[in-house]
């Protein structure tokens, strides 16, 4: 009797190859941003970090461009999430409501996955600290949030069926939602009671709140 060809390797399935991928970029995003908090951005190399993960540089280089690319990592996916978030939101809200709906949604999703970690709400807020304190990331991170901002100026008018080339609202309304929550970021401190996502959540409402009386109320009265 003749024998029987021998079965094929089961194909890697491809969500393991996704995770293993995930984990990579992961490790990557938290050993950067331990050595960046640590050492400092500029003293701190690429060999470094994918030394830390024990991966070559050239995989580094499969993942990030370059080391501003790794630093502002978590940031720009929050970005996108918030982005994600609102586009999500029922038609009939107010603009100003979806955006702070959508905000609120993202920080309190983000914590739920990452408590610890380079995703975590503390790590994300400080490296945001450090982005501010570093010129070449800020630069870059300000590139970001200008089209954030055009972005969201895009789905607002969408969703209110509006020309931003003609009317100016939804380009206004992105701007100060955007400097209001830049603000609430910054306010924040590791060190405050509760430095979780409920802690940031509950300090960008307190500046949104503030929103409505600092551009229309009476600040002598």
């Amino acid at each position: 009797m003749a024998a029987q060809p021998a079965s094929p390797a089961p194909a890697q399935e491809p969500g393991l190859r996704a995770r293993k991928k995930q984990r990579t970029r992961d490790a990557l995003i938290e050993a950067a941003h331990r050595l960046f908090l640590g050492q400092g951005f500029a003293r701190t190399t690429v060999d470094e970090i994918a030394g830390a993960v024990d991966v070559s540089q050239r995989t580094f280089f499969r993942y990030f461009a370059n080391k501003d690319e790794v630093a502002l990592a978590v940031l720009a996916e929050a970005e996108d999430h918030f982005i994600a978030q609102l586009r999500a939101r029922p038609a009939e809200e107010n603009p100003l409501r979806a955006l702070r709906a959508a905000i609120v949604a993202s920080w309190r999703e983000r914590g739920a996955v990452a408590d610890t970690g380079p995703c975590s709400v503390t790590a994300g807020l400080e490296l945001l600290r450090m982005i501010e304190t570093t010129p070449t990331l800020l630069a870059a991170h300000l590139r970001r949030v200008t089209e954030q901002e055009r972005v969201v100026t895009l789905v607002i008018a969408e969703r209110e069926g509006l020309d931003p080339a003609e009317d100016l609202r939804p380009a206004v309304l992105a701007a100060a939602f955007g400097g209001v929550l830049r603000a609430a970021h910054l306010s924040w401190s590791a060190d405050q009671e509760d430095a979780g996502p409920e802690g940031m959540i509950a300090l960008i409402n307190r500046h949104l709140d503030l929103l409505g009386p600092a551009l229309v109320g009476d600040w002598r009265a």
